[in-house]
């Protein structure tokens, strides 16, 4: 009788899988768990997969193509919390964004690679979201058909239908709380907010279940476990002495964002911005400098933009 009871034990502990070590790795288990899903994430589009490979049914969602018709008829894994959120902090990232950063750190590999911020997306809406931020947005003509994601080109942000806005708000607690990255006071009041109005459904749960298996913990924002409030204290139970190794800026709310690793300087026009002004989020990912005082960009010949007054910067929100 008790050696049943170790040897069913044993099993259980051993059917825990690794957690993937880098983004490609990452991707062909997410195929494996999503695929009883059948749906993409932005639009909730039916999903056919193919040796591995998603492909939507736009047609019977009602999608249309609003500018590349490849990328659309093709499945792409988005990071929710995109990789310059979670990578700009990081010293491989002002030294070369994100390729230096997916060929050296230890730690921005098992960011990137983290199952629980990886959805399937339909890869043209994947790659109009680039890195923007989601917010709520006046009311304009559909972009996608029926697909209900509206992309503000001008102002980069995003709103996501609202089934998904829960998800992607304790997605967004999860990465904040296991990698300590910083979330805005605004930020949060959204997720919050969505959290309430699209709370976790059997669907969100069963998958937070598949995930853990391969990740080795939860989501202890769709389990219930934790709950995020104003302010926050991350637990940083991802960071470790390889974290410390790759020189990540810890940043937590109450720091300033000349603190943060958050001036961002245009490599072009040699101009650097606040994460306040119009232009912070319209400088391409191929002209970012990062730096982490505005003194250190002008050391390196940078200066303010115009559009960028000091004062406005006291209490500005990114």
């Amino acid at each position: 009788m008790f050696k049943f009871i170790f040897s069913f034990a044993f099993v259980v502990v051993w059917a825990v899988a690794a957690a993937p070590a880098n983004f490609d790795s990452a991707k062909k288990l997410a195929s494996r768990i999503y695929a009883p899903e059948k749906q993409e994430f932005y639009c909730g589009c039916d999903i056919r997969w193919q040796a591995g490979k998603g492909i939507p049914d736009l047609n019977a969602c009602g999608y249309q193509i609003r500018k590349n018709g490849p990328r659309a008829s093709r499945i792409e894994w988005e990071h929710v919390m995109p990789a310059q959120q979670f990578g700009s902090p990081l010293t491989c990232w002002k030294n070369g964004g994100r390729e230096q950063c997916g060929k050296t750190d230890s730690l921005f590999k098992q960011m990137e690679a983290d199952l629980f911020n990886l959805k399937p997306a339909i890869g043209e809406v994947n790659g109009d979201r680039a890195h923007y931020r989601f917010a709520m947005l006046p009311p304009q003509a559909p972009q996608y058909g029926s697909c209900e994601v509206k992309v503000d080109f001008k102002n980069r942000q995003v709103e996501p239908r609202p089934q998904i806005r829960g998800d992607i708000a304790r997605i967004h607690f999860y990465m904040a709380d296991k990698y300590n990255i910083h979330l805005s006071k605004a930020q949060q009041q959204l997720f919050m907010a969505w959290h309430q109005q699209d709370p976790v459904d059997d669907t969100e749960l069963k998958l937070q279940q598949r995930i853990a298996q391969h990740m080795g913990h939860g989501n202890d924002f769709v389990t219930g476990k934790k709950v995020w409030q104003l302010n926050y204290k991350a637990s940083a139970f991802g960071l470790n002495k390889q974290a410390q190794a790759s020189q990540i800026a810890v940043v937590t709310p109450v720091q300033t964002e000349q603190a943060s690793g958050q001036v961002l300087g245009n490599k072009r026009s040699k101009l650097y911005h606040l994460s306040h002004c119009s232009g912070y989020r319209q400088v391409s990912e191929r002209n970012q400098q990062w730096f982490d005082t505005e003194q250190q960009a002008r050391n390196a010949g940078f200066k303010r933009a115009g559009n960028c007054s000091a004062e406005a910067s006291i209490g500005a929100e990114d």
